[in-house]
């Protein structure tokens, strides 16, 4: 298969299966609102070097969230998008330029312990959800996503906080982690990570997005919110979990 061997340095047949992936995690995502990145970057994590793992995964994701915003952009929630934006760009500086790194599994189960708070907790205080709040939330999960690749549940879970209806969700979360995975761009290049090597993989794979996106919206739209709702919660509650076993894991090794 020269054509897909020409796509990466990965092995043709690899690059085939990754493709197929993309379709099946943008339409997750789409559908249930979180998880997709998630379940790409552990799968990419079986394949691909340690270095191209975190952006090549966050272009893929910038262009599969880029799809979903243009299917959805009448349900964006502007407020909370223009509130996340300035600790978008904070949290990038932060990451670009941070050397401190947290012991490994501490970072996970934190995220872990935030998202079943929120799912499960007494919910987060009016102040918490307002401007400072998403501003805060915007600065700490791109930092961790540059760090550890998907902080997807996170913002997923504050998102559920301030949103209602099931398209206003999965838009505003959209637009939010375009903003997010875009400053990877920023962040990797400094770092030096060129992205050529990659480009033919991440655009075919971000062409699959687009169709698994628009699979999943047809799905989403034929939930009612009570049931969208319900597998939401259920979906983030079993990422929530995998981080708790994972950091786990790594506090014991």
């Amino acid at each position: 298969m020269p054509l897909l061997d020409a796509l990466s340095p990965l092995d043709g047949g690899l690059d085939l299966l990754l493709i197929l992936l993309s379709v099946l995690t943008s339409a997750f995502t789409a559908a249930f609102g979180v998880g997709g990145g998630v379940l790409m970057i552990m799968a990419l994590a079986q394949v691909m070097p340690a270095t191209a793992l975190i952006p090549v995964h966050g272009m893929v994701q910038l262009g599969s969230n880029v799809g979903r915003v243009a299917m959805t952009w009448r349900h964006v929630d502007r407020v909370t998008l223009l509130a996340f934006l300035p600790g978008v760009a904070l949290g990038a500086l932060a990451a670009a330029w941070l050397l401190l790194r947290l012991p490994a599994g501490v970072l996970e189960l934190c995220i872990a312990g935030f998202v079943l708070f929120t799912l499960w907790g007494p919910g987060l205080p009016k102040r918490a959800l307002g401007r400072l709040g998403t501003l805060l939330l915007g600065a700490v999960t791109t930092l961790l996503s540059s760090l550890v690749g998907a902080s997807g549940p996170m913002v997923a879970a504050f998102i559920k906080q301030r949103q209602s209806g099931r398209l206003a969700k999965v838009a505003t979360f959209s637009a939010c982690m375009v903003a997010q995975h875009l400053t990877k761009a920023f962040v990797f290049g400094v770092a030096g990570f060129v992205f050529h090597d990659w480009l033919g993989l991440i655009l075919a794979m971000v062409a699959a997005g687009f169709l698994g996106t628009w699979l999943g919206l047809r799905l989403l739209r034929r939930l009612s919110d009570r049931h969208f709702d319900g597998l939401f919660r259920a979906v983030l509650t079993l990422l929530a979990l995998r981080l708790v076993w994972l950091g786990l894991q790594r506090l014991a090794g």
